[in-house]
């Protein structure tokens, strides 16, 4: 970019001699190639003024803004040089071309507006980029944390069904606990039973063997 610059600089230079080369010419010509002349200092003024745009741009945001100013103020003076050169040489060419001489006086004020709205631009380009920077990293957010969502919800119908399986194994080993304590009870019964079945037949052989 530096060495861009240096080159939009150098022919801006270049083109500021000739320009003054050739209002001094103008002073002192005559008025066979008068309106030549001033014609093609006037296609120099226009590219000057294209070279300081360009300038303009490259060294927007690299701190040289002062420098391009420099240039448009002396490019304006070498104008008002011109001007009254051409006042003075020439009152009724003037008076056909003062309508150039009002669209250079306003060519700096409409470029400085137009780099203003381009800035703007720019920054609110850079505030939307930035904002549909975050759009896409929220959006990378929730997508995240529905993710765990649905994680942690098959987590919990996972251990709902590890749970409803535990519940019927208890209900299980409980129905079996009570048929072993039913079945536990009967067989204590039936032993009681025999015992005192077994009891009364002895008491009743002793009886017999006694009469």
């Amino acid at each position: 970019m530096a060495t861009l610059i240096q080159s939009y600089e150098q022919q801006y230079s270049v083109l500021t001699a000739d320009i003054t080369a050739k209002i001094g010419r103008l002073k002192s010509g005559n008025g066979d190639n008068r309106e030549q002349l001033i014609r093609e200092i006037q296609a120099n003024f226009e590219e000057a003024n294209d070279l300081l745009e360009q300038l303009e741009l490259e060294t927007r945001g690299v701190g040289a803004g002062s420098r391009v100013a420099a240039y448009r103020a002396e490019l304006q003076r070498v104008r008002d040089e011109f001007r009254s050169v051409v006042n003075n040489t020439g009152q009724t060419y003037v008076y056909e071309n003062e309508e150039v001489f009002d669209d250079w006086g306003g060519m700096g004020e409409q470029h400085r507006k137009l780099l203003d709205n381009t800035e703007r631009l720019e920054r609110s380009g850079k505030t939307l980029t930035e904002g549909y920077r975050v759009l896409l990293e929220t959006e990378q957010v929730g997508a995240a944390v529905l993710q765990d969502l649905s994680v942690q919800r098959e987590t919990i119908q996972r251990s709902r069904g590890r749970l409803r399986e535990t519940d019927e194994q208890l209900n299980r080993s409980s129905r079996l606990m009570n048929t072993m304590v039913m079945r536990a009870l009967q067989d204590r019964f039936v032993l009681a039973l025999v015992f005192v079945v077994l009891g009364a037949l002895l008491c009743v052989g002793v009886y017999c063997f006694v009469t």
